[in-house]
C-alpha cells in the first residue's frame, strides 16, 4: 500500500527537525538583539519562533480553529542555545506524538484561522500542516540563514553543501577529472 500522508508528515518532520536543529545550534545569543532591518524580528526572537513552529501541529490537529481574539499569546524567550534546542526538541516530540495519535480522516477535517469575525482562511488540516506549519518553518529558517551570514556565523548545510559546509567526501575540482 505504501506510505500514507501521516507517515510522510512524520518522516518529513523528523528530517526537517534535524536540519532545523543544526541551524539553531549555531545561533550566537550574544547577538540575540541583532536585526538586519528595523522592521525585522531580532535574531533571538526569530530563532525562538522557529523552535516553536513544530508545536503548531498540535494546535492544528487538536482543534478545528485558532482564534487570535480568543487567546492571549505570550511568546517564549529562549536565553541560550541549550534552551532553544530543548524548546525545539520538546515541540517536535509533541508534534510527532500528536501525528501518531491521529487518523488520516483527521487530516481532511477543516481548520480555520481567524481573529474574531475576520476569517483568514479555512482549509483541510492536511493543507494547513503543509502551509502554516512546514512551509512557514522553511521560510523562517531561510531568514535565519541570512541573519547568520550577515553576522559571519557559518551556515550549516540543509540539503547539500554551503560555502561554509562543503559536501563531505566530494572530490576536489582537480580530482573530478
Amino acid at each position: 500500500m505504501g506510505i500514507g500522508p501521516l507517515q510522510s508528515f512524520i518522516m518529513e518532520m523528523q528530517m526537517e527537525a534535524a536540519n532545523t536543529r543544526k541551524m539553531l545550534a549555531t545561533v550566537p545569543f550574544e547577538h540575540s538583539d541583532f536585526k538586519p532591518h528595523e522592521k525585522s524580528m531580532s535574531l533571538g526572537r526569530l530563532a525562538t519562533h522557529i523552535a516553536e513552529i513544530s508545536g503548531w501541529t498540535n494546535t492544528i490537529i487538536g482543534a478545528d480553529e485558532l482564534d487570535f481574539a480568543a487567546r492571549e499569546f505570550k511568546p517564549y524567550t529562549a536565553t541560550s542555545v541549550d534552551d532553544l534546542l530543548a524548546l525545539q526538541d520538546s515541540k517536535v516530540a509533541a508534534a510527532i506524538a500528536c501525528l501518531e495519535g491521529c487518523t488520516e480522516a483527521d487530516l481532511y477535517k477543516t481548520w480555520t484561522l481567524r481573529h474574531g469575525d475576520h476569517v483568514f482562511f479555512t482549509l483541510p488540516k492536511i493543507a494547513v500542516l503543509r502551509s502554516f506549519s512546514y512551509s512557514h518553518l522553511f521560510h523562517h529558517r531561510g531568514q535565519l540563514s541570512v541573519y547568520l551570514r550577515l553576522i559571519n556565523v557559518a551556515v550549516p548545510g540543509m540539503y547539500g553543501p554551503t560555502a561554509d559546509a562543503p559536501m563531505m567526501g566530494a572530490p576536489k575540482a582537480a580530482e573530478a577529472n
